[in-house]
């Protein structure tokens, strides 16, 4: 036999040793699978001379199979298995009932809409297997564009120099929504007795900044005010930052979501901003990748859960 596969005449082999063992002859395995005798007596034969072994054996005036086809018949049953598993998970795939997708959110995010994400998609689609990775904008469209992850949430500002376009370019974006981002203010401040929160007003403060790209915001809607921010402490964390302000170590501003999992404490006020400093919500795919089934579930629920936790413009 070659070295190289020849998958027609293995197929061929398993087919038709299985046809001889399930039938009990050979004429009856050409009628099963839809031959004349003679036809297939010469297949075998062709498949005996390529394979250098007999695969059935003449007793009196009927035939079984040798060592070797047996061998064969019995193979032929696990690769039948395997075949039907085989397509039935490809079924599955197309009908968006199983697969794998991998989502990648920064912080925020991560403490909001993807909790209830996940249990959407177990919900719905408990065949499909969702992973998740908490990561900062830039390094969740890198990881789409390197095929780590399928989703990407991301945020971005209206700041003239706002890095997001930039690090999507090439992929596929589009808004989920735009929430507000509030000044977080001791209570006792004097700019938090009134409505809103006039930057102009705070330049004076010291400043609690967040991830690259928050600071990046901060930065720009303080010069925007007229004056450069006194950043004294940097920190992701939401709890952090609400501690920092309620004791009086600076001010801040975080957006709606994160403050959606947490309780605002004692002590602090929340906010908006003057002018008005909003973010928006992205999510981001490789191109084209709607068309998995699973991604397009996903982004499916992933809508649909803005639209419970009312985010959806």
């Amino acid at each position: 036999m070659n070295a190289r596969p020849d998958w027609d005449l293995e197929m061929r082999a398993l087919r038709l040793t299985a046809a001889i063992q399930d039938a009990g002859s050979i004429t009856a395995a050409a009628r099963r699978l839809g031959f004349s005798q003679p036809a297939l007596s010469q297949q075998l034969r062709r498949v005996e001379e390529r394979l250098g072994v007999a695969l059935v054996t003449r007793v009196g005036r009927s035939v079984r199979l040798t060592e070797a086809g047996a061998m064969l018949a019995a193979r032929a049953r696990v690769v039948r298995a395997e075949l039907a598993d085989a397509f039935a998970a490809v079924a599955d795939i197309a009908e968006g009932v199983s697969g794998h997708v991998r989502i990648a959110a920064f912080p925020s995010a991560s403490s909001s809409i993807v909790p209830a994400l996940l249990a959407r998609m177990r919900e719905r689609h408990p065949g499909i297997d969702v992973s998740f990775i908490e990561e900062e904008p830039p390094e969740a469209a890198g990881m789409l564009r390197d095929g780590v992850v399928d989703v990407a949430l991301t945020f971005s500002y209206p700041d003239p120099g706002d890095p997001h376009g930039a690090s999507v370019r090439g992929l596929a974006s589009r808004g989920l929504f735009t929430e507000p981002v509030y000044a977080v203010l001791p209570a006792g401040h004097p700019v938090a007795a009134g409505g809103s929160a006039p930057l102009a007003d705070l330049a004076n403060a010291d400043w609690i900044a967040g991830c690259p790209r928050c600071r990046g915001h901060l930065l720009a809607v303080c010069r925007a005010a007229g004056f450069e921010p006194s950043i004294r402490r940097e920190t992701d964390n939401v709890i952090a930052v609400l501690g920092m302000v309620r004791s009086g170590l600076g001010i801040g501003l975080l957006p709606s979501i994160a403050l959606a999992s947490v309780g605002v404490p004692d002590g602090v006020r929340l906010l908006p901003t003057e002018p008005a400093s909003p973010r928006t919500v992205h999510v981001v795919t490789a191109e084209g990748a709607q068309r998995v089934p699973a991604v397009a579930a996903a982004l499916a629920a992933l809508d649909d859960v803005v639209t419970d936790l009312g985010l959806a413009a």
